[in-house]
């Protein structure tokens, strides 16, 4: 092995090896020993040098450690070190004369990871220490390359999270173009479903993480759209009847068109999603559609994201309507002229409405 990396340049030192004894001249023979390779510091007892190892660990790359000392003992020290987790970190060394083999067992035991006996030999205890400080470095530089490839790893999933999640909005929000909407509403459904999850007993039982599925899921509701011809779907008057069984089948094409992409069934929102493309027009009392569905059979998360649609549908103006008011709103959503919600649903809904307003004003702020 070639030892010429450990030596310093231009005398200084990359880091610094501990040696504790308290006989100041085996503190100077070991000194001359490693002074070429290390910088060098010294502590005249065990509890001067366990004091020296915890104020800076890091600095450290190899400790010299006598057993027989005043104050505290080498093995009181490594004790120390070990309840620590620092003798998986430093490499440990004994240097002593009393090298019995009760004192090495318990050494080795703790974690050492050599017992060198007095009078050293320069050259041995010179090769033996230079050994194994070059085989931490090696293991430490090898762990900064995993724990960087790794950190790359994450970031290039999350890149591809986040270009997933992009396309699925810019899709969501190319469809609402289509029907003459902003783009925006998607985003507001987005955030009003996420709202109710998190900040009422809706999303109780649900995780952070499925919150977020839920409501990134939730801006695909209406992705069944794309499959509607403009004549209906950009039609500024009421639609005839077989307009709206056309109109009507928007949820099924939507769920169907979700079943089709093989990467979003691969998806964690693909569940969710799916779930709310095709129920979000169902009805508490089944009077919804496209099959009917009636009081619990409906998911909370397609329940949430109705009401949602409901409400934005409401208070913002659409080709075929002016805006309502967020009190004829609510007005209209408690008489049933919108359908009929699940009375825990809108109980929640209606002692959060005032904060969701909030989401709206800071809409208009930002655009």
């Amino acid at each position: 092995m070639d030892f010429n990396s450990l030596r310093t340049k231009n005398g200084s030192a990359a880091e610094t090896l501990l040696i504790v004894d308290d006989d100041v001249i085996n503190r100077g023979i070991l000194e001359n020993i490693f002074l070429p390779f290390y910088t060098i510091e010294e502590a005249e007892n065990g509890r001067v040098g366990l004091e020296k190892i915890l104020a800076e660990p890091d600095r450290l790359c190899a400790i010299l450690l006598d057993v027989v000392m005043p104050e505290m003992d080498g093995i009181e020290v490594l004790k120390h070190l070990l309840e620590q987790d620092l003798l998986n970190k430093i490499p440990v060394f004994l240097i002593t004369a009393e090298a019995s083999d009760s004192t090495m067992k318990e050494a080795y035991q703790m974690g050492v990871m050599d017992v060198i006996s007095k009078p050293v030999v320069p050259y041995v205890v010179q090769r033996r220490v230079n050994s194994v400080v070059e085989l931490f470095r090696a293991r430490k530089r090898l762990g900064n390359v995993v724990q960087q490839q790794q950190s790359e790893l994450l970031q290039q999933a999350q890149q591809i999270i986040e270009l997933n999640q992009g396309m699925i909005e810019a899709l969501s929000t190319a469809i609402e173009f289509r029907s003459g909407e902003s783009g925006s509403h998607v985003r507001r459904i987005h955030d009003i479903t996420k709202f109710l999850l998190t900040n009422t007993k809706l999303g109780d039982g649900m995780s952070e993480e499925k919150i977020e599925q839920i409501a990134l899921a939730s801006i695909m509701h209406d992705v069944g759209k794309i499959a509607i011809p403009d004549a209906i779907l950009e039609k500024p008057g009421k639609l005839t009847a077989e307009e709206f069984d056309i109109m009507k089948t928007h949820t099924i094409q939507g769920a169907q068109l979700l079943d089709k992409i093989p990467q979003m069934k691969e998806h964690a929102s693909y569940q969710y999603a799916y779930d709310i493309a095709r129920h979000h027009h169902e009805r508490w009392d089944g009077k919804g559609y496209p099959d009917g569905l009636k009081g619990d059979e409906i998911s909370i998360w397609a329940q949430v994201v109705s009401l949602a649609d409901v409400y934005d549908a409401l208070i913002s103006k659409r080709v075929y309507k002016d805006a309502f008011s967020c009190e004829e709103a609510l007005r209209m959503i408690a008489d049933g002229q919108c359908g009929i919600f699940n009375p825990r649903l809108l109980d929640s809904f209606f002692s959060v409405e005032k904060q969701i307003r909030e989401l709206y004003r800071k809409e208009k702020e930002e655009f």
